[in-house]
């Protein structure tokens, strides 16, 4: 059967060698189908996947890519979801890392232009979460998703995948906020920072949240000596203190606070900080969130105020501060503002 799925393969590469796109596509359509009928999905898996690496790799021209990428859509639909494949994360399921790789290899052959990706990636991130054991999706997909947008500058798609990864995505995502920062103003430093640090510690995961800020506040201390830098360190805790950029300081001290602290000492910080936390003017929602989730401090309940609260943080609320200037003036390509909604895409 291996031999018989490489043949067919080698056929259709030859066919896509020579141009004819739409030939190979509906041909490898029509044979992944028979073996679908015949519940032989691991055939109709290596077909389909087979097929959509080819026609990815030729590109978007006379539509090849825009074909692999219907063949890569057409793989998690009717096979992947068909057959209810289950996704784990023990080390002992090597079917489900192999599935996982499969669709991880396709999604870095798209050309980031090609329309059919989005779709693909959708579909992708809902098998997961159907067939596996996190309803947000798996986190290898979600940071491999991540990484691919993060690539291609897009950071807002990035930011809300990232924050789904795995414990590799902190250090991805503290990066593209501080290549995003570069082209701000220096005083923002914070505003950037608050978006690799705030949605970990709003999702509970503490540890990227400290990771995030330490390799953020370690580039921006490298890249601009002229800061002064100071580092702070007590038999508890150490601190990089950065005399002209308060926020910066106030974000690694909130982190002491959840780690440390009380109710009384975030009430403290966030006192201390409010000229500075008003004129940022979209941290509201984010503090009061973290100041209930972790010192217990209620808010009114009106709709769902983390959900509220991530929308702005991540999809674009407050742009006229957190990001006009970046989005003006970003070196590889211009940053839209998102849409506000928790859809992952």
């Amino acid at each position: 059967m291996s031999s018989r799925i490489d043949k067919v393969i080698a056929r259709q590469r030859e066919k896509i060698a020579d141009g004819a796109y739409y030939e190979a596509h509906q041909q490898l359509r029509v044979i992944a189908v028979r073996y679908i009928k015949q519940s032989n999905y691991d055939a109709a898996a290596d077909i389909l996947a087979g097929g959509a690496k080819e026609l990815l790799k030729a590109g978007s021209q006379k539509g090849a890519s825009a074909s692999g990428g219907d063949l890569a859509i057409m793989l998690v639909l009717e096979v992947y979801n068909k057959a209810e494949w289950e996704i784990s994360g023990g080390n002992d399921d090597a079917e489900g890392r192999a599935r996982k790789k499969r669709l991880i290899e396709l999604l870095r052959e798209f050309p980031s232009e090609e329309p059919t990706r989005k779709r693909f990636i959708q579909e992708m991130i809902g098998w997961s979460a159907k067939f596996g054991p996190l309803e947000r999706g798996d986190s290898d997909l979600h940071h491999a998703v991540g990484s691919v947008y993060a690539e291609d500058n897009e950071p807002y798609d990035a930011e809300k995948h990232l924050i789904l990864g795995t414990s590799e995505s902190a250090e991805t995502l503290a990066k593209l906020e501080y290549e995003w920062y570069t082209s701000d103003e220096p005083h923002t430093a914070a505003i950037y920072a608050s978006r690799a640090v705030f949605p970990y510690l709003l999702t509970g995961n503490i540890r990227s949240a400290n990771k995030a800020l330490l390799i953020f506040t370690s580039r921006l201390s490298a890249a601009n000596p002229q800061l002064g830098v100071q580092d702070v360190s007590s038999a508890s805790s150490d601190v990089r203190v950065f005399p002209a950029l308060p926020l910066v300081n106030f974000i690694s001290l909130l982190m002491l606070a959840i780690q440390r602290g009380g109710a009384d000492l975030f009430r403290q910080l966030t006192t201390h900080y409010a000229a500075q936390i008003r004129e940022v003017g979209i941290w509201d929602d984010a503090l009061a969130q973290i100041g209930e989730q972790y010192f217990a401090i209620k808010i009114p309940r009106q709709g769902n105020p983390l959900m509220d609260m991530m929308s702005g943080m991540l999809f674009g609320g407050g742009q006229n501060k957190a990001g006009s200037k970046a989005s003006q003036s970003r070196a590889a390509k211009k940053v839209e503002a998102p849409p506000t909604s928790m859809e992952l895409d």
